[in-house]
């Protein structure tokens, strides 16, 4: 069959001003019959010249290809430096966390202060004002306990309720765990009092037996606080009453308590619902010491998560403050929210707890 460049003119002659031409059309026919016999031998070598001009095309095309995949290499590298310059310089994540992926918003918690650490991966989950420095309530008492396990050697042992801090906390209506003073108590029982209880003369007794007065134990506390970088952070007690001086951030706290909870005899008691002191002439039968955290989410109830342990902390100064941890997901996580709103002392609103246990819903699956 011919190729398209003789199919062109037989239908040129095949056009209407050309119908009328008999003559012409006979001329057609004979000249198209000895182009069939001529091309038949030439057909084989017209396939190869198109065959070539296709093939060195393509062939072109790749080559074209190559080039431009090449000058594009050079460009794709740029711009991961670039990219990996941005993060470096800005601290922005790669990848939303478990929050962003929720879309959660800094409006939606009433505490203006919030730090939200995932203990398996050390990741931060979710932070508000985290950095701002405020006044810590009780929350001090977290490294009361921890300074004070670091110093003693016997639990056991006796510690006595030191009379004068015991009077000063009466007198400035601290909380108490409800020892006397000079009640020949063990240490066991006033690291309970402190955590549980947040018991003033338990905080400050613990002091007294550990280093002898209070400042120099205080000291131990700031050189603590300086051990772990806790650059916006400084003590003037064990017990956390209102001082000017005495701050914190969410930050530096969620800080704090992630690595106590390292400690095994800490964890054992932040993690305790309840607790009964040894016995004692004042208290034959013990004090029964009860969680201010715990103890008041014993009608909640946990879907999808489960909060082991806290320390609360409250002052009109500092407002409502909670530390929590709690697991979700086979994962460890550190809640602290600070500065909750606190109107009515004697009537407190449950602000932070709200905010505690919608962080910990809010939290997604963890990233793979």
């Amino acid at each position: 069959m011919p190729t398209h460049e003789f199919a062109i003119p037989t239908g040129r002659l095949l056009t209407s001003s050309h119908k009328n031409h008999p003559n012409q059309e006979d001329l057609a026919h004979k000249l198209a019959l000895n182009f069939n016999k001529t091309s038949s031998g030439q057909n084989s070598n017209t396939r190869k010249i198109v065959k070539t001009k296709v093939t060195s095309s393509s062939n072109q095309r790749k080559k074209a290809k190559k080039r431009q995949g090449k000058s594009k290499g050079p460009l794709k590298l740029l711009a991961l430096f670039l990219l990996l310059i941005l993060v470096l310089f800005t601290g922005k994540e790669l990848f939303p966390n478990s929050f962003a992926k929720n879309e959660l918003i800094e409006d939606d918690f009433v505490s203006p202060y919030i730090y939200v650490l995932n203990r398996t991966d050390h990741s931060v989950e979710f932070t508000k004002n985290s950095d701002t420095k405020i006044y810590p309530a009780s929350l001090v008492k977290i490294m009361t306990t921890l300074v004070a396990l670091e110093q003693i050697d016997d639990l056991s042992e006796v510690a006595p309720v030191d009379v004068p801090t015991y009077q000063d906390m009466v007198s400035r209506n601290a909380s108490m765990a409800g020892f006397f003073g000079r009640e020949p108590v063990t240490y066991r029982d006033l690291l309970y009092g402190t955590i549980l209880s947040s018991g003033g003369e338990a905080a400050n007794s613990l002091a007294v037996n550990v280093s002898g007065d209070v400042a120099s134990f205080v000291e131990l506390m700031n050189a603590k606080a300086k051990q772990l970088d806790l650059k916006s952070t400084h003590f003037t007690s064990p017990e956390g009453l209102h001082h000017k001086e005495q701050y914190t951030t969410a930050h530096d706290m969620a800080v704090l308590l992630d690595h106590a909870l390292n400690n095994g005899h800490f964890r054992a008691i932040f993690t305790k619902k309840e607790f009964q002191t040894s016995s004692t002439l004042d208290h034959p039968k013990g004090l029964h010491l009860r969680s201010t955290v715990l103890s008041r989410l014993k009608n909640e109830t946990f879907t999808n998560f489960e909060i082991l342990g806290g320390k609360s902390g409250t002052t009109q100064e500092a407002g409502q403050c909670w530390a929590t941890m709690g697991t979700k997901n086979g994962k460890e996580y550190v809640v602290v929210v600070m500065g909750a709103p606190l109107n009515n002392l004697k009537n407190p609103s449950r602000a932070q707890i709200q905010d505690t246990l919608q962080l910990f819903e809010q939290i997604k699956n963890p990233r793979n």
